[in-house]
């Protein structure tokens, strides 16, 4: 399951006991990138609080938007463990998987709006060379149409999916067909 120690729900006490139980209360199971933070629950809880609060809160960016940011960060990145997990998701609204491997193999090449491809390009430079990213960049994504806080949450979903691949590429966190299906969206 990864590289380092994973103390598994039959194991856990106190408060990882109680975060086992309420991911899986709500989202149906516990996925192995919060697995991986067992040895260190009060960082389990900070991820899973960023995770919820960028992809499930209110905001003006659809959730296939959010879901779509996640797989091309991801494959950006080469993270099969997150190119899984949120291709499933993504499956799940889109409902066409032939789209969805597109934009894992190349999102470019897809037939996505200009509006959506501007926010993926914005994504993939700021994944790539973040220190290449200029006012120049968020005005582009203005003249597409997204406000402040649209621009915010596409920054937020991408900065966080880097955090998150690297974790799941650094500790060797893997996945298999059961663990990726069967989420709450």
């Amino acid at each position: 399951m990864s590289w380092i120690k994973i103390i598994e729900k039959e194991e856990a006490t106190g408060a990882l006991h109680d975060l086992y139980e309420h991911v899986e209360s709500t989202r149906g199971k516990m996925s192995n990138i919060l697995r991986v933070h067992s040895l260190h629950p009060k960082a389990m809880q900070a991820h899973l609080d960023l995770y919820l609060s960028i992809m499930f809160s209110r905001s003006k960016l659809r959730r296939a938007d959010r879901e779509l940011l996640a797989v091309v960060v991801s494959a950006t990145n080469g993270c099969d463990y997150c190119i899984q997990h949120h291709a499933e998701a993504l499956r799940f609204y889109w409902k066409d998987e032939a789209k969805v491997q597109q934009v894992i193999d190349d999102y470019r090449a897809a037939d996505l709006p200009e509006k959506t491809r501007a926010l993926l390009d914005y994504a993939v430079k700021l994944t790539r060379a973040p220190s290449s990213a200029e006012e120049a960049d968020v005005q582009r994504l203005r003249n597409r149409g997204f406000s402040d806080e649209d621009i915010l949450s596409i920054n937020l979903i991408t900065s966080y999916f880097n955090f998150a691949n690297r974790i799941a590429e650094g500790l060797g966190v893997d996945f298999s067909p059961e663990e990726v299906e069967g989420y709450r969206y």
